[in-house]
């Protein structure tokens, strides 16, 4: 059993707004749609503004009523979370040169100079806020009514339910916050249960030496991303925040235009505050932002480079043997009771090359610094598919004839694989979805993929 501190789950409490109190109508900034890998859950599932524990049940129902859910694997990103040591400190420069620099008079600028404090402080690096918590909580309760054969108290009690987790601090307290979701919805306080740190599964992406050294640390991976920040859709944001500042335009660098979304982005994201900070963007100018995030997320997780998606096949051959083996077991009559669930969580860098590599949000076109205007209806949108707590849902049904279906959910919501076209595409045959990934399944080798290339004689 990891000993793992739980008071780091409250340990900036004291600065939060509860979210659970706050009233349906609060004021959600115009912007919000367009935070990409910093909005809130609620903005992908606008339902649960109104009640956090609703379930659209008619979007898990079996296909038939012979079918039956047997087995879950919920591969999940950590819930809502501190700003990073460095974002903190572009943060605290931005907020600088408005107290020493701006001129405008603009009352909401006036509300940060006078009334905004700074409370945002290097050693909070990207820990889970109350917030997030919360946000893992009732992802935990909302599976457990969704699926409640496999997440149920039972199972828990049994040691059906299996916890993997990164070694990050707002991992490990993100499952921790989803097994208290479930053991305060049953009222258990006579057990605890393990969870496992897997780095290997849950933070590859680290641990492959390729894509550390030709896309992490590689400044011509990510041209594109360098060209569009200094290209004219950028400059004229930046040249718009100096003139709403009365600032010089040389003090708004990429840098201090991505600090002040972020203010807006985490003001809202942790306290819920539709923050004076949002009035420095217009639509416009949000949508720029998101497209600078997506083009680096693109390049450096996505579909950008093969091994962005490669590094990912040995978690997702990880998920299919966990699917394989579940399989085989419910076809054993005399088999004991099969593992029900397995609930990993990671990060979006855990979540973004595993969609990649299933095929999903690939557009007919790259995104470039070039094309902003020809993807503003791209699917490669990370506001969409990658908030605080998304999740990837593989569930496994028994159909009773021993030809076992599968489910994919995106953050609730079924989707089809990419590729499979059959009738029934939203709940295959798994057999049909092995085959579709089989190359996959039997060719990818994390080690191969991930192995530096022997340099080049000249």
């Amino acid at each position: 059993m990891l000993n793992v501190p739980v008071f780091r789950l409250f340990i900036y409490s004291c600065c939060l707004v509860s979210y659970v109190a706050l009233e349906r109508d609060f004021n959600i900034p115009a912007i919000a749609k367009y935070f990409n890998t910093k909005g809130r859950y609620e903005e992908v599932n606008p339902y649960l503004r109104e009640d956090i524990f609703a379930v659209n049940t008619s979007s898990v129902l079996s296909p038939s009523d012979q079918c039956e859910a047997r087995y879950l694997t919920a591969i999940v990103r950590h819930g809502t979370r501190y700003p990073t040591t460095r974002d903190i400190q572009e943060m605290q420069k931005l907020y600088g040169i408005i107290l020493h620099n701006a001129t405008g008079e603009e009352s909401w600028l006036q509300e940060i100079q006078t009334q905004w404090r700074m409370w945002y402080s290097e050693d909070m690096d990207g820990r889970l806020v109350q917030k997030g918590v919360d946000d893992l909580k009732h992802l935990a309760v909302r599976l457990s009514k969704t699926f409640p054969g496999l997440v149920s108290e039972e199972k828990l009690r049994g040691g059906f339910i299996e916890f993997i987790t990164s070694s990050k601090h707002r991992c490990v307290n993100s499952t921790l916050a989803f097994k208290a979701g479930l053991t305060g919805l049953w009222g258990i306080k006579d057990m605890d249960f393990a969870l496992e740190v897997n780095d290997s599964l849950m933070r590859f992406f680290a641990e492959c030496p390729r894509l550390v050294q030709d896309v992490d640390k590689s400044p011509s991976a990510v041209q594109e991303v360098n060209k569009f920040k200094e290209g004219p859709e950028m400059r004229k944001v930046q040249q718009k925040i100096a003139d709403r500042l009365g600032v010089s335009n040389n003090l708004i660098t990429y840098n201090k235009a991505e600090a002040a979304f972020y203010f807006c982005a985490y003001e809202f994201a942790i306290k819920a505050v539709n923050s004076p900070w949002c009035q420095l963007f217009d639509e416009d100018d949000a949508k720029v932002m998101e497209y600078a995030s997506d083009l680096r997320e693109f390049w450096k997780r996505g579909h950008g480079h093969d091994i962005n998606s490669k590094a990912s096949c040995g978690l997702f051959q990880h998920v299919f043997s966990q699917l394989d083996q579940a399989a085989m077991t419910n076809r054993q009559a005399d088999a004991s009771t099969p593992l029900a669930a397995t609930v990993q969580v990671g990060h979006a860098d855990t979540l973004l090359p595993l969609l990649t590599l299933l095929g999903f949000f690939k557009d007919r076109e790259p995104l470039t610094s070039a094309n902003y205007a020809q993807h503003s209806r791209r699917s490669f949108r990370t506001s969409h598919m990658m908030p605080y707590a998304a999740n990837l849902l593989f569930v496994l049904y028994d159909c009773g004839i021993g030809d076992p279906k599968l489910q994919l959910l995106l953050n609730e919501k079924p989707v089809t694989f990419p590729g499979l076209t059959q009738q029934r595409a939203s709940m295959p045959r798994y057999q049909d979805v092995k085959d579709h990934y089989n190359s996959l399944l039997q060719d990818c080798d994390f080690t191969a993929e991930c192995q530096l290339k022997a340099p080049t004689d000249a």
